[in-house]
């Protein structure tokens, strides 16, 4: 068998995963996309965390469709650089809840990696499910001919985060899905006035897993308000404008971009 025709444009295929829901792994997604396109790369962002699709809101598209052509879905621009396509494109209401069964959802999935007409990419981020339910076995089903580069892991500090972090490395592990670091989200807050971070959880417990697991550790990002008035207050790519001379993607993001790079070009 050979990969999906969808991803024959496609140079490298990313997969964005976590233990658990609420870690921010869209977040980290939309900055892994906005980061690759401000180094001049060709990014594409598939959304199918099927029961939360944030990636339109993070990108200010609540309001654009996808349509099919006689090829497949044609994905929504958010500029000529960024491609993404989202089950929340397809839902007639951004409050509407996807209530199905899981053979429904693996169907969609299925669907989504297989029948989009990408363009030419350099990178296609994929914003996974939490956990390691039958959603996750389609995609490693679905991808294990298209030779993916591998997976970014997110977790929290937190102990609750980590211990389910480990049961998504250990689903890596058995479906021979590389993983190419560990990002530790929400490791902090930064102050909207001093700047200060302040560690309102316990602090580097994705730094102790990665050393523990013998795993890249790609770097720490906090909670900043500033991420969130970028995302409310965009208006058309406005955001990337923000975004390349935010002190979230100086300091914080681009070492960790780097280091994904680094490990893609092993």
């Amino acid at each position: 068998m050979s990969a999906p025709d969808s991803l024959k444009n496609v140079k490298h295929v990313i997969l964005i995963l976590s233990g658990k829901g609420g870690v921010g792994k869209s977040s980290i997604t939309t900055q892994t996309a906005l980061s690759l396109v401000l180094k001049g790369y060709k990014v594409g962002v598939l959304d199918i965390d099927l029961t939360g699709p944030s990636i339109p809101r993070m990108f200010g598209l609540e309001d654009a469709k996808i349509h099919q052509s006689t090829n497949g879905w044609v994905p929504a621009q958010y500029n000529k650089d960024l491609s993404i396509v989202s089950l929340g494109f397809l839902l007639g209401s951004k409050d509407a809840s996807v209530v199905w069964r899981g053979p429904k959802k693996t169907a969609m999935i299925r669907q989504f990696l297989k029948d989009v007409v990408w363009p030419d990419l350099d990178y296609l981020l994929i914003d996974t499910p939490p956990g390691t339910s039958d959603e996750h076995i389609a995609i490693a089903e679905e991808l294990q001919f298209a030779n993916p580069e591998g997976c970014i892991i997110v977790t929290t500090p937190q102990q609750i985060s980590i211990s389910d972090v480990k049961k998504e490395i250990n689903f890596c592990n058995k479906v021979n899905l590389r993983i190419l670091g560990l990002v530790e989200n929400m490791s902090g807050f930064i102050c909207p006035h001093c700047a200060e971070c302040t560690n309102i959880f316990s602090s580097e417990g994705g730094k102790n897993l990665a050393s523990q697991l013998s795993l890249k550790y790609l770097g720490a990002i906090p909670i900043d308000p500033l991420f969130v008035e970028m995302i409310e207050t965009q208006k058309g790519s406005s955001l990337l404008d923000s975004y390349e001379n935010s002190r979230l993607y100086l300091e914080s993001f681009k070492p960790i971009i780097d280091g994904v790079l680094e490990e893609v070009g092993k």
